[in-house]
């Protein structure tokens, strides 16, 4: 089983360690406000009151035992040297939250293995959901690429993947269809869309775009 460290306990922190511990992962959450602690530590595996820009106090959480730690502090210098401090002290994979393209500029030269932007990332998501009626959820996978997941196409509906040839026609896969029998993932060209499927598709965002407004 992978274990997790979280270092901070703002409301994004706190969201991703109770996550994580609800989907049966080990979790210790770190944070140096006792009362932020004090109200995790009934929803993680161990919460710990601790200065994450501390090296001893790192060195003696045993950090780098865990598989990730994510670094979730607001603060852009807490977050650098707490990143440093986790990257020094052998941590196997590091993840941290940046606030802007120059904290992700600093993290990635540091030799982070991951950076994410919740409030930009989630902002460009409900954006997508507010101006097309038909997607559930969309996912930037980089500056070029995204992942979307959308109620099927009536035009598509009845035909197989094959029939659709949506990687020609659209510069598209279809990644998983999902209705109320389970998911298919890596669907064959045999499959069926019918009404009601939810399908989950790869492209880049000018192709993505074109399926949104159909």
């Amino acid at each position: 089983m992978r274990n997790f460290a979280v270092i901070g306990m703002g409301r994004f922190g706190e969201s991703l360690a109770r996550t994580l511990y609800s989907m049966g992962f080990e979790v210790l959450a770190v944070d140096s406000n006792q009362e932020r602690i004090d109200a995790i530590a009934p929803y993680v595996t161990h919460a710990v009151q601790a200065d994450g820009m501390d090296e001893m106090a790192l060195k003696a959480l045993g950090i780098r035992n865990f598989d990730v730690t994510v670094i979730t502090m607001g603060d852009m210098q807490s977050s650098i040297l707490c990143t440093l401090l986790c990257k020094e002290l052998g941590v196997p994979y590091v993840v941290a939250k940046a606030n802007n393209d120059a904290h992700a500029k600093v993290l990635y030269r540091m030799g982070i293995d991951k950076v994410v932007f919740p409030e930009r990332d989630m902002g460009v998501r409900v954006a997508h959901s507010l101006v097309t009626g038909n997607i559930l959820d969309y996912i930037e996978l980089s500056p070029d690429y995204g992942l979307i997941e959308t109620s099927a196409p009536k035009e598509w509906e009845g035909k197989t993947l094959q029939e659709l040839n949506v990687r020609a026609k659209y510069g598209i896969s279809i990644m998983a269809i999902k209705n109320d029998e389970g998911i298919a993932i890596a669907p064959s060209s045999n499959d069926v869309i019918n009404a009601g499927d939810v399908i989950i598709i790869i492209g880049d965002n000018s192709a993505l775009k074109r399926i949104e407004k159909m």
